[in-house]
């Protein structure tokens, strides 16, 4: 199962690809990781525009068989939730004219399927990562490494469900 994992957000939202065999143990493979970013002075239309292209683009190029995307977490800043929702509905968007079947997960969800521990920190999150692909070093930047946990997320509850 190949597995597009998104870490929302509207300056920059983080992208994870990962193959994976649900029901079955063996090697998880990293695809791809990276991140969407849209400039601060452009209008937000525009940012919403240039994300779902940019999406539609790498759905496209790297043909997910699911995509799981991070929940919006309730957030004090009511203006970074606006956006970061705005976000979410154009990658949901973009998944959906794709075709693809969409997860979303809750960051404590993410924390516990890596690491077994919902409230792992940061750190905790990014050395589980590193090991559980087999990779030197976390993938940079941040918003990709939470990507592809998410995609991971999604990779051990679909080898769950079956």
């Amino acid at each position: 199962m190949r597995v597009l994992g998104i870490d929302p957000g509207t300056a920059t939202t983080g992208f994870g690809c990962i193959d994976g065999r649900p029901g079955a143990a063996g090697r998880v493979e990293l695809i791809d990781h990276g991140v969407i970013r849209t400039a601060a002075g452009t209008p937000m239309p525009q940012r919403l525009a240039e994300l779902h292209a940019g999406l539609a683009a790498l759905i496209g190029e790297l043909r997910p068989d699911a995509m799981a995307v991070e929940e919006l977490f309730f957030s004090s800043n009511a203006s970074t939730a606006l956006t970061v929702g705005q976000a979410r509905g154009v990658i949901l968007l973009a998944g959906a004219q794709a075709g693809l079947p969409i997860a979303e997960y809750k960051p404590m969800q993410v924390k516990q399927a890596l690491t077994g521990y919902g409230a792992a920190d940061k750190r905790q999150m990014q050395d589980m990562l590193r090991l559980v692909l087999g990779l030197d070093r976390v993938p940079r930047p941040d918003d990709a490494a939470d990507a592809i946990a998410i995609a991971l997320c999604h990779l051990q509850t679909a080898r769950e469900a079956w």
